[in-house]
């Protein structure tokens, strides 16, 4: 398994001469946060499958479908909500409304998919979407979109409630499932709740790595949350993130 960190929530694994791309999105597509990360090469005949969670800007980018141009065994996964928004008529400016439709899975919360010989499962987004449990080769691969346990200063108990609520439903539906690769959401812009989701990830699903992501470039927090005591007992397990287009443990998570 060769995992490569292309920026913010977007990383490309390949498996078994595959290839899954989850939530790519262009570096300049959030203003306010620029990014350099470039999608890897990849054989033209390798099968390839494009997720997206949800319809944010730094979640999705409709210039993926543009790709299977040059990849002809492409599939793409996108959460429900991306199909309003692209649209007949955005599909006919990308100049691509002939054939991509057949190329499109569009999945909703609680779903299961047998899809070219990978099984695609989802759960509910607490903000948008979906969430990504992706089976292929033998292993799972969780990406959290952006589940996550958003708690926010100045939001209505009502909101932080339901936040809490909803994200420790869909956590739990995972408890009983052993994941080999897990990329979940530690958002800085938290300050001191951005711990939440990850630390109630780790405490109730079996994962055997966990790559935060979602960090707007401030790589720091990761080593910060290692650092923790509590931490101690599965450190080893929370792999680093520090730079665009990092290669992450490449061909190590074999077991």
């Amino acid at each position: 398994m060769k995992i490569t960190y292309i920026h913010h929530s977007a990383f490309c694994v390949e498996i078994d001469g595959k290839a899954l791309v989850f939530d790519y999105c262009r570096g300049d597509s959030v203003p306010d946060c620029i990014y350099q990360g470039k999608m890897p090469e990849l054989p033209k005949e390798m099968p390839i499958y494009v997720f997206s969670s949800h319809s944010h800007q730094d979640h999705f980018d409709p210039e993926t479908l543009k790709w299977s141009r040059n990849y002809p065994n492409i599939h793409y996964i996108f959460s429900k909500d991306i199909k309003k928004k692209l649209g007949n008529s955005a599909l006919k400016r990308l100049g691509m409304e002939e054939g991509i439709k057949a190329c499109i899975t569009y999945v909703k919360p609680g779903e299961r998919h047998e899809i070219g010989g990978i099984t695609v499962e989802t759960l509910l987004s607490t903000d948008s979407g979906v969430a990504f449990l992706v089976t292929v080769s033998g292993k799972t691969i969780y990406h959290a979109g952006d589940l996550n346990w958003w708690r926010w200063e100045g939001e209505p108990e009502e909101f932080n409630e339901y936040q809490e609520k909803t994200y420790k439903e869909q956590i739990n539906l995972l408890s009983e499932r052993k994941i080999d690769l897990a990329f979940v959401a530690l958002d800085p812009r938290q300050e001191e709740d951005k711990y939440l989701g990850i630390d109630y990830f780790i405490e109730h699903v079996q994962a055997e790595y966990i790559v935060p992501m979602h960090m707007w470039k401030e790589y720091g927090v990761i080593q910060e949350y290692r650092s923790l005591p509590r931490i101690a007992a599965v450190r080893e397990k929370i792999l680093v993130v520090e730079r665009e287009n990092q290669e992450i443990l490449p061909g190590e998570i074999s077991r």
